[in-house]
Formats: C-alpha cells, sequence, structure tokens
C-alpha cells in the first residue's frame, strides 16, 4: 500500500509528466521549456537560453514546441489516472509562463493515454524519403482527427498545392543561406554533441534526399545514410489555425503533438518543415492556399518509412533535472 498523501502523489505525478514531455519535438531540438512544480500546479515556462533568436524572433515556433510539451505532459497525466486543467497565458504580466495545469482530479488511468506515453517514447523525424507504399486513407483521417481534437487544423494538400509550397521552401531555403546570423545559429544547434540539445550528425542527411518539397540545407553533411529512394508517395499537409497569436502557436503545438503520436501508433513517419513558415514572404504564400482564411503555422509531410534501410536514431535529450525544477515540492527538514 502507498503511504503518499495525496498532494505528494500529485507533485509526483506533475514531476513524472514534466519529465516525459522532454520526448516532445522541438524545432532544431532545442527543447526551449522548463516546468516548475508547486504544490497545487505544474508550470510550463520559456527556457530563454534556448530560443532562437535569429531563425524564430517572434516565437512562434518556440511556442509550437512548448505547446508539443503541454500535450505530452497532460497525456503522461492522463495515463497516471489525473485529469488536469490547463490556463494558457495565464498571466500577462509574465509572457515567459506558457501554460499551468492545475485542478488534477484523479481518475482511471486512461489506456489510450497509456499507450500514446509508449508512442512518445519511440517517436521520432525520420528525413530520409519515405517508401513506395501510400499512406492509407484512414490514417491521413485520423491523423487530422487528432489535430483538430487538441485544438488545431491540418489541411491535407492537392498536387498542386505541394508544388506551391516545394517552390516556396525552395525560396525560404535561399533567403536563409544569405543570411549569416541564419546560418550562425543553425551551425551551432548542428553543433551541440553531447549537449542533450542540437541536431547529432546521426539524425542528419549524408546528402540531400530526393523529396518534391526540398529539405532543410543544414550547412553540413550528416551521417544518416538515406538510400537511393524519393518521396512520390508521401502527403504533405499544412498545420493552420484562425490566429497569429501566441495562444494560437501553443494550441498548435498541442494539435502537432497530437497528430504525431497519432501517426506514430498508425506507423506514419512525420517530418516537420519549419523552414517555409521562418520566412515572411513564403509564409504569406502558405496564407494563399488557405484562401486567407487561416494563419499557417507548420508543413508536415507524412510517409511511410522505408523498411529496408534503418533510420536514424532519436535526438538527445536534456535530463529532467535540467528542465524540471522542483525545489517548491521538496520535502524540507
Amino acid at each position: 500500500m502507498s503511504h503518499e498523501t495525496p498532494a505528494r502523489s500529485l507533485t509526483t505525478a506533475y514531476a513524472e509528466a514534466a519529465a516525459t514531455a522532454g520526448y516532445a519535438p522541438s524545432v532544431h531540438n532545442t527543447q526551449p521549456w522548463s516546468w516548475r512544480v508547486l504544490p497545487d500546479a505544474l508550470e510550463l515556462r520559456v527556457a530563454s537560453e534556448r530560443r532562437l533568436a535569429a531563425t524564430d524572433p517572434e516565437g512562434r515556433l518556440l511556442a509550437l514546441s512548448c505547446g508539443a510539451a503541454l500535450h505530452h505532459a497532460r497525456v503522461a497525466l492522463t495515463a497516471e489516472g489525473w485529469t488536469p486543467a490547463v490556463e494558457r497565458l495565464p498571466d500577462p504580466a509574465d509572457p515567459e509562463l506558457l501554460a499551468r495545469l492545475v485542478g488534477s482530479r484523479r481518475a482511471e488511468p486512461d489506456p489510450e493515454a497509456m499507450r500514446l506515453v509508449q508512442c512518445m517514447q519511440v517517436r521520432h523525424t525520420d528525413r530520409r524519403p519515405v517508401s513506395e507504399e501510400p499512406v492509407p486513407t484512414a490514417a491521413i483521417s485520423e491523423i487530422v482527427q487528432a489535430a483538430g481534437l487538441a485544438g488545431g487544423r491540418l489541411q491535407i494538400l492537392d498536387g498542386d498545392q505541394v508544388l506551391e509550397v516545394a517552390a516556396a521552401a525552395a525560396h525560404a531555403g535561399a533567403v536563409e543561406a544569405e543570411d549569416p546570423q541564419l546560418r550562425e545559429e543553425l551551425a551551432y544547434w548542428t553543433s551541440r554533441a553531447g549537449t542533450g540539445t542540437g541536431l547529432p550528425p546521426e539524425v542528419l542527411p549524408e546528402q540531400a534526399p530526393q523529396t518534391t518539397v526540398p529539405a532543410r540545407d543544414f550547412g553540413r553533411a550528416g551521417t544518416l545514410p538515406i538510400g537511393p529512394g524519393h518521396d512520390r508517395r508521401a502527403v504533405y499537409a499544412l498545420l493552420h489555425g484562425d490566429e497569429d497569436e501566441p495562444d494560437s502557436w501553443l494550441r498548435a503545438g498541442e494539435a502537432l503533438s497530437a497528430a504525431w503520436l497519432a501517426a506514430t501508433r498508425l506507423g506514419v513517419s512525420v517530418v516537420p518543415l519549419s523552414g517555409v513558415v521562418e520566412v515572411a514572404g513564403t509564409r504569406q504564400t502558405l496564407r494563399h492556399l488557405l484562401a486567407g482564411l487561416g494563419f499557417p503555422y507548420l508543413v508536415l509531410r507524412l510517409g511511410m518509412a522505408d523498411p529496408a534501410h534503418a533510420g536514424p536514431p532519436h535526438t538527445p535529450r536534456l535530463p529532467a533535472a535540467q528542465v524540471v525544477d522542483t525545489s517548491a515540492v521538496q520535502a524540507r527538514p
């Protein structure tokens, strides 16, 4: 029998959920979040030292990344039998406080949430070209539905729209290649071996893959073999919403997490393509694809991974002690 008090049980659950949230995807694997465990709440804050000042000056991708971590934490709590309420951007005077999980009530552990926690542990970004196996229509529908249930919208792009995205991505890549601050920032995050963050050579392609939409040029070759394949069977989708504000970006990150975990459960590979939203002009091109009725947050490539070639390892993660502050609930003599 457990001798933990209810309060102690909840704070333990908060700390473990925050640690599990470390599996979430983030731009350049910056993991730009920090957590604070309180007796009655779990706070999600910006880790300012891991911002991308040149690439993401307005913080769209930072909020998207943190939103994914927020969703991971919520699912982890649900899997353990807690039902927290979410307060997003609860303090206008403190913009770095992105969310607060509060009012957690005991419930039965959720088997579906347990499966999604398992998916968190195996989810990764595979930048290789996908296989010739098409993504099942039912799987696409399920991924789109998962995003919608989490508060975002995922629009599947038709052939002509994919070509527009391809042209926009190529243009964005050319613009970013001419920016020395962006190149310096990218070089920093691709040379972080042993730090728990960034993109090591093992997850970066050894040469540019043959893809309809150009992949990001990371400025250096990795060691990931990509094989001779193409992505003719890939499906491209646009994650978008009604507003272009921090609250919307945070919710979009929650939707990204939900969609990606659903895809992982279904065996579908996901590659986020953020370069095309990092440049104002090409972000506007994406908005035209929405007929001006929404704001684009991220392009996703969906596909079935090539089973003939080993995929990349997982990107490194910071230890929980560096991102989860439990000082407010530690026992005092």
